[in-house]
């Protein structure tokens, strides 16, 4: 799980893999696999190193199709 800011500054965590796009609009806007959307404070490229770290912490590299 990675820790987000809401606009309203509020601190929540979200699954990452729950993510399915991010656009900048010119907020951040985060789409999840059931369609709904989170407006957050983190840029795209933040949300995107974040959801990077898990990956490396949880795996302990970053997925690939190749492994």
């Amino acid at each position: 799980m990675i820790k987000l800011t809401s606009m309203n500054h509020q601190i929540f965590f979200i699954n990452c893999s729950l993510i399915y796009r991010i656009d900048q609009a010119p907020d951040t806007v985060i789409t999840l696999t059931d369609g709904k959307t989170l407006m957050v404070k983190e840029k795209p490229e933040e949300v995107v190193a974040l959801f990077l770290d898990y990956q490396k912490q949880a795996f302990g590299h970053i997925p690939t199709l190749d492994n």
